[in-house]
């Protein structure tokens, strides 16, 4: 594992720096994508090999910065998160090397791609560091690289802006990992992630629930827990697609690494009912208002990071439920939970980074973002649509897709609170499992409106009547991770034993035998006597019922002839602007749920003069208000701009005034040592 470990590492730097040693675009463009992809095939040999080793790789190079060891452990838990960071990765790259065609003439190519590889490079790292001190420099490189990358169009005043909340987001998260890291190293005096996980003596109560804090908002800032999740919309549709990609599908799932390498490594899974049930209760929230958020947005990727941040809370609610089961010495209820959220954090990175490529694709045809220019796209795109479509119906956790079989673990995991003791949590974990079911309703609208309005009917632009395919190579990025979705929905066989390799040493029990049955074409919930499911089976029943439907079609109307005539249109010719419009169809559920998106209708209209009756013209907006963005953050802001503006009465301009103010500050500090 060493020598992958090594041409890993070896493959990245040469991607980020070979482009920037030629100024010839086409070398450019080879030499960092081909890096980066050679990289990514490294990683997955490097995390299936991770996986399935007995014993962690560890190595460590010591450094004259006092408690900095440049530390690497690959155990099973940083080799599930370098597997799935190369398999995004590999995509990416590939579809990469056709995408960034679209910046020829006002981006540099070798810059891009050099960053590219720099970003993937930090993000494995960040899951191999094994020193907190390691861990947080890779981590603000990482923050740092994100950014240059969401900024690459910075010449547009949107995405600085968008840049700029983000920079800011992340380091106020940044700022909380540290207090957490500072929390364990005041135990153990040393960043060292083995003097965490086995300290002299174990935390007190009070100091262990501060870290469990410190860590849920730090890396939750990053991960886009609501409601620090208000970034993610700014960002994501900022950065160059492949970007957005890495960044939904991949970067936000680091975070998910760190809370778990916190609360199940270093605390040893000993935590009190609350932890888990705050986990629980931050997930239900994010998951239902992301996706009620994401029905609201009418930019593509836009709503596609409203969905992260309903998948990041679909994830925490598989952990909080594992750590709830793990109070309460029920392990392998335990490794389930922990196991169905792993499940879903693999299955959301090819999803939802196959759904931003594809929207990076109709992008790169069309020239914009916005799903009310498309429609139609689908004979004009066949190969992107029918990729999108899978992407879809994943991300909606239809059966028999991936999305589908890790969602319904987390059901499961959730419906087994009868074997709680506490009668609280017994009501509420099925109560969390009541809004997971609503959010999936809400999430099948949401694709639904994503799909249809994009792919479906008659084109409603210049924009849309003149798109053609993407070139191969985007292609076939795309078809791979569509490919890693079917696999993972039809094989839970093989991707169950893996995930129980990471959870066993976590929650203490293997639970992979009790999980499948019948020599893995079942899943079940611990016991097949609760409940199982067959994904293989389930995909044969659809496609031998589709084949049947099809044949006897074929067999009923043999010797009748087709005919093709337009649609009946009331005697109308039937136009683009007679189609629903994204605006309304997500108009009824924005009336359900109108408490919370406190909508704004603004109605113009002009009549003619010679009669009211009869509109001349008539203009219709309409917008929901940010609710986090009004009551949270801009109080906050508007207090630190007031602040800042009290206290410019310091900086008079005078250097004997300065030099006043640190001759005070030691006089103080000696006093305080003293």
């Amino acid at each position: 594992m060493t020598a992958l470990l090594t041409g890993l590492l070896a493959c990245y730097l040469l991607g980020g720096l070979l482009p920037l040693c030629t100024t010839r675009p086409h070398l450019q463009n080879l030499f960092a994508h081909g890096c980066a992809a050679a990289a990514g095939v490294v990683g997955i040999v490097l995390g299936v090999a991770g996986l399935l080793s007995t014993t962690p790789l560890a190595l460590s190079l010591a450094s004259n910065i006092p408690h900095l060891t440049f530390a690497i452990r690959l155990d099973p838990l940083a080799a599930f998160f370098v597997l799935t960071i190369s398999l995004v990765g590999l995509a990416a790259s590939i579809y990469a090397s056709g995408y960034v065609d679209e910046f020829s003439g006002r981006v540099s190519v070798g810059l891009l791609g050099s960053l590219l590889n720099g970003f993937l490079l930090s993000m494995t790292l960040v899951v191999l560091a094994d020193n907190g001190f390691f861990f947080l420099i890779l981590w603000e490189v990482m923050s740092l690289l994100s950014y240059a990358l969401v900024v690459t169009e910075h010449e547009k005043p949107g995405v600085r802006e968008a840049g700029l909340f983000y920079l800011i987001m992340t380091h106020v998260g940044t700022a909380f990992i540290i207090l957490t890291f500072l929390i364990f190293f005041q135990d153990t005096g040393s960043f060292s992630f083995e003097a965490f996980r086995h300290p002299d003596q174990q935390l007190p109560e009070g100091l262990r629930s501060i870290a469990f804090f410190t860590a849920l908002i730090g890396f939750g800032a990053k991960t886009g827990i609501v409601p620090l999740h208000v970034w993610l919309p700014y960002a994501h549709p900022a950065a160059p697609s492949h970007i957005s990609a890495l960044m939904s599908g991949v970067m936000i799932k680091t975070a998910i690494y760190g809370l778990i390498r916190v609360y199940f490594d270093f605390m040893g899974g000993e935590f009190p009912w609350w932890w888990g049930f705050t986990l629980l209760v931050a997930g239900t929230v994010s998951a239902l208002l992301g996706v009620m958020y994401a029905l609201m947005e009418h930019d593509l990727k836009s709503l596609l990071a409203c969905h992260s941040v309903e998948n990041i809370g679909i994830i925490l609610l598989g952990m909080g439920a594992g750590m709830i089961f793990h109070t309460y010495g029920l392990h392998e209820l335990a490794a389930l939970g922990l196991l169905a959220g792993l499940y879903h954090t693999i299955n959301h990175a090819a999803f939802k980074a196959l759904l931003f490529l594809g929207a990076g694709a109709l992008q790169f045809a069309t020239h914009t973002r916005h799903i009310e220019e498309y429609g139609g796209l689908l004979r004009r795109m066949p190969w992107t649509g029918a990729f999108f479509l899978i992407g879809a119906v994943s991300i909606a956790a239809l059966p028999p897709t991936n999305g589908f079989v890790s969602e319904w673990l987390v059901f499961q995991s959730l419906f087994l609170s009868f074997q709680l003791p506490s009668l609280f949590l017994k009501l509420m974990l099925p109560i969390a499992a009541a809004m997971l079911a609503l959010t999936g309703a809400l999430a099948l609208a949401c694709v639904a409106k994503a799909f249809g309005m994009s792919f479906l009917a008659q084109p409603r632009s210049a924009h849309a009547r003149h798109a053609t395919e993407v070139p191969r190579s985007m292609l076939v990025g795309m078809g791979f991770l569509a490919g890693l979705c079917t696999v993972l929905g039809l094989a839970p066989m093989l991707v169950v034993p893996l995930l129980d390799r990471v959870t066993a040493p976590l929650t203490g029990v293997a639970i992979s035998s009790q999980v499948l049955a019948l020599d893995g074409w079942v899943v079940a919930p611990v016991t097949v006597e609760f409940s199982s499911i067959s994904t293989p089976v389930l995909a044969m029943v659809l496609v031998g019922a589709g084949a049947l439907g099809l044949l006897m079609a074929r067999l009923c109307g043999k010797g009748l002839r087709a005919r093709y005539y337009k649609t009946w249109g009331c005697g109308l010719n039937l136009t683009p602007r007679m189609e629903y419009t994204a605006t309304g169809f997500a108009q009824p559920i924005k009336q359900v749920f109108e408490a919370i998106y406190q909508p704004t209708v603004k109605l113009e209209q002009e009549f003619l003069e010679q009669s009211k009756y009869f509109i001349k013209h008539q203009r219709f907006e309409s917008h929901i208000e940010p609710v986090f963005e009004k009551y949270l953050y801009r109080p906050v802001v508007t207090l630190l701009l007031a602040t800042a503006d009290r206290l410019r009465i310091i900086q008079a301009g005078s250097l004997h005034l300065y030099l006043t103010y640190i001759f005070v500050t030691l006089v103080l500090l000696l006093l305080w040592a003293g």
